[in-house]
């Protein structure tokens, strides 16, 4: 048990997710480290180094079982969860007259269905302690949409979708519920793009660059701990068009 509060990141082993975690521990919360695969040891002891406890959980939170046994860790370790961060995310990009139906599947299970499953779990404590606050990352392409991105658009605008709703739910009991929807990051993914499709994106983005992982986090903490914000999706794009 500890006064201090505690973050649940998803997906938190590397990119935004990382980022997220770090400014949490930064911020002083104790941080719930989901990951699907493998955490680095790396980022368990930057995080400790700032002063708080740290929590590495295993566990595909697109499974209902797997999500509840992360939410239990964190309760049964910390006595309270303050924020649910839910960050955890796939893509298997294509075009829709190639996507294979596990391909679709595989992404609504993961992004959409993992942060219901997440919430489903973390919401009876949350309204026990009438407090905390949810931040879902959506995306601007689940706004948009993007061509080879059906079934990746398609989850992030369920996120929208569920966040709105669950905030009308939760509201009156001190809970917010809201989400970032970041643009074009800097990551593996974009440093991995041709120089042509590199140019055109820059081109669209009036500040001429990719955002960092760490102006994400940023935004996703502001918003977390924001008491009067909730149903709102913040939109960090640089200024796309």
């Amino acid at each position: 048990m500890t006064n201090r509060k505690t973050a649940i990141v998803t997906g938190a082993a590397r990119g935004i997710g990382r980022a997220i975690a770090l400014r949490f521990a930064q911020g002083g919360a104790n941080v719930v480290l989901n990951y699907r695969s493998s955490c680095p040891d790396a980022l368990i002891a930057e995080v400790t180094s700032l002063g708080v406890e740290c929590l590495p959980v295993q566990g595909d939170i697109s499974s209902f079982a797997a999500a509840k046994a992360l939410i239990d860790s964190a309760k049964e370790k910390f006595g309270a969860i303050d924020y649910l961060i839910n960050n955890a995310g796939i893509t298997r990009d294509g075009l829709i007259l190639r996507m294979s139906e596990d391909d679709f599947d595989s992404v609504i299970d993961t992004n959409l269905k993992g942060a219901f499953n997440t919430i489903r779990h973390a919401s009876p404590i949350m309204l026990k302690q009438r407090s905390g606050a949810i931040v879902n990352i959506t995306s601007v392409v689940g706004l948009y949409g993007n061509g080879g991105q059906a079934n990746y658009s398609a989850a992030k605008a369920g996120l929208v979708g569920l966040t709105k709703s669950v905030a009308k739910e939760l509201g009156s009991r001190g809970i917010t519920v809201n989400a970032v929807a970041p643009g074009f990051i800097e990551s593996d993914m974009t440093a991995g793009l041709p120089e042509a499709i590199k140019a055109k994106l820059l081109e669209s983005i009036a500040l001429k660059r990719y955002g960092q992982p760490a102006e994400v986090a940023d935004t996703v903490y502001f918003v977390a701990n924001c008491p009067y914000m909730t149903a709102q999706v913040i939109t960090l794009d640089g200024g796309m068009n």
